[in-house]
C-alpha cells in the first residue's frame, strides 16, 4: 500500500536541479520532491467504516483531517495507534487497510498532511509535525484511549511524520516501515544538493533520543529507501527490533508476509496489547 510515484520523483529532482540552477523557487520545487501527494486527485470520499468519526484539526496554517476508527470489539480502556501514510497516498487508501489493529482492540487514528486531500495548508516538515501533534490531542482526549499506549506507525514519509510527532508527544512505541534516516541521504541517491533541502526529518537524532521501544520493516530489496536505512536506524535507536522482508519499498503485503504477527508479538511483548489467548 505504500505508493511512491516513481516518475514524478525523478522528474521533480530533474526540476529541482533545473531550479536551483536557474535561482527558481527552491521552495516549491522540493515540495514537489518530497510531496507528490499533494497532487493527487481526490475521488469520491470512501464508504464509511464502521464507527469513523472526522474531525477537522485546527493548526496554525489551517484545518488538516483526522479520522478515528474506533477498536472492532470496544474496552473500558484501550491502546491506540497513529498512523503516518507514505508521500504518494492519502488518507482515503488506508480506510480499511488498518482493520487488522482495530480487530485486536486498538483505536486508530489516520492524520492527513497538510495540503494533501482536503487538508489546508502547506506540507513541510513543521506543518506535518503540527497536524500530528493536534491530531494526537484529539486522540488521547476520547474516552477509553489509554494516553500510555499510544504507538506511533509510519511508513516511508510517514516514518518521518510519526518521528516528528515523538520530538512534541509522548507515544509508548514505533513502528517504523520501509522509513529513511533522514532525508538528505535520499536526495544524494538523486545527484541533489543535500544542504538545500529545508525538510530534512532527521530520523536517525529522534531514535537516539526516544526512550521507548522500536519495531522496524523494512523490505530486502527496498531500492529507492535501501535497507541500509533501517540497519542503521536499529543501530542507533536505545531499544530497536529490525525485521527485513523480501520485498521492494511497498512492502505492505500482509497475505504473504509476517508483518501482523511481527506487529502483534512486538505490541505484546511491550506490553501494549494483551497477549492473545490460545485457540
Amino acid at each position: 500500500m505504500v505508493r511512491v510515484i516513481r516518475p514524478l520523483l525523478v522528474f521533480a529532482a530533474l526540476l529541482f536541479l533545473a531550479g536551483a540552477l536557474a535561482g527558481c523557487d527552491l521552495d516549491e520545487l522540493q515540495r514537489d520532491f518530497i510531496y507528490p501527494g499533494r497532487h493527487a486527485r481526490i475521488g469520491p470520499r470512501p464508504a464509511r467504516a464502521a464507527g469513523l468519526e472526522a474531525y477537522r484539526v485546527g493548526t496554525s496554517t489551517g484545518e488538516v483531517d483526522a479520522w478515528y476508527l474506533p477498536p472492532l470489539e470496544q474496552a473500558s480502556s484501550f491502546p491506540a495507534l497513529v498512523f503516518g501514510h507514505g508521500n504518494g497516498e492519502l488518507i482515503d487508501h488506508w480506510i480499511q487497510g488498518l482493520d487488522e489493529f482495530r480487530r485486536w482492540g486498538l483505536g486508530v487514528m489516520l492524520v492527513e498532511y497538510p495540503g494533501y486531500g482536503k487538508s489546508e495548508g502547506v506540507p513541510s516538515e513543521a506543518t506535518i509535525r503540527e497536524g500530528m501533534a493536534s491530531a494526537y490531542d484529539v486522540l488521547i482526549s476520547r474516552p477509553g484511549v489509554d494516553p500510555g499506549r499510544v504507538v506511533g506507525y509510519g511508513q516511508s514519509l510517514g516514518g518521518g511524520a510519526v518521528c516528528a510527532l515523538a520530538r512534541e508527544r509522548p507515544l509508548a512505541a514505533l513502528v517504523l516501515q520501509s522509513t529513511f534516516t533522514s532525508l538528505r541521504p535520499i536526495a544524494r541517491s538523486f545527484l541533489l544538493p543535500s544542504f538545500l533541502l529545508i525538510d530534512v526529518f532527521d530520523n536517525g537524532e529522534v531514535l537516539e533520543r526516544f526512550d521507548g521501544p522500536v519495531l522496524l520493516l523494512h523490505g530486502r530489496a527496498d531500492d529507492l529507501i535501501p535497507p541500509a536505512h533501517a540497519e542503521e536506524l536499529s543501530q542507533r535507536a536505545r531499544d530497536a527490533r529490525l525485521r527485513l522482508y523480501d520485498c521492494g519499498h511497498g512492502c505492505w503485503q500482509p497475505a504473504t508476509l509476517p508483518l501482523y504477527r511481527d506487529i502483534r508479538a512486538f505490541l505484546e511483548e511491550e506490553g501494549i496489547l494483551a497477549a492473545a489467548e490460545p485457540r
